[in-house]
């Protein structure tokens, strides 16, 4: 068989086992909760890959790698969920970068997310001046929530390093 149809058949037969196991895993899959979770993500990415172009890499090793990966992170999953202490040692702690109009210069110092950053998330959720944000947190996944309005429920703040 030429070399391009094990590529397509690999790729033909991984992405739907992947499927399958994102089906048995649940959606948190694939979800970007965590730093944790983003490197399974990759992982997934990686062996698929690996699997299609790499000759050496047979079907059954792919097959066999996606399931222990899928295996690990159900296990990991269940483990952050019954133990706090697992879940500190894993995620990183979402941090305030801006709180009631005010640029935390030590906390963006820290995260080190540049200002110029901090400008551009603000422009994309439509902040027209500083006065309006209520707080900016840098979340466990790298994303930036930009809470503005009237005024902010400090229980959504919870867990968030000041």
């Amino acid at each position: 068989m030429p070399d391009w149809m094990t590529y397509f058949v690999d790729a033909a037969v991984l992405v739907p086992i992947m499927v399958l196991f994102v089906r048995m895993a649940g959606l948190r899959a694939f979800s970007k909760m965590s730093s944790y979770d983003f490197a399974v993500t990759v992982s997934f990415g990686s062996i698929l890959a690996a699997t299609v172009v790499a000759p050496t890499t047979t079907l059954t090793q792919g097959i066999l790698g996606m399931g222990a990966l899928f295996g690990v992170q159900w296990i990991f999953g269940y483990l952050r969920s019954r133990f706090e202490q697992v879940e500190e040692l894993s995620d990183n702690c979402p941090m305030v970068l801006m709180r009631d109009g005010e640029v935390l210069e030590k906390n963006l110092a820290q995260t080190r997310v540049t200002m110029a950053d901090l400008r551009a998330k603000l422009r994309e959720a439509n902040v027209m001046h500083f006065g309006q944000v209520r707080a900016v947190v840098l979340e466990t996944t790298g994303d930036v929530s930009v809470l503005h309005g009237d005024e902010l429920d400090d229980a959504l703040l919870e867990g968030v390093g000041r």
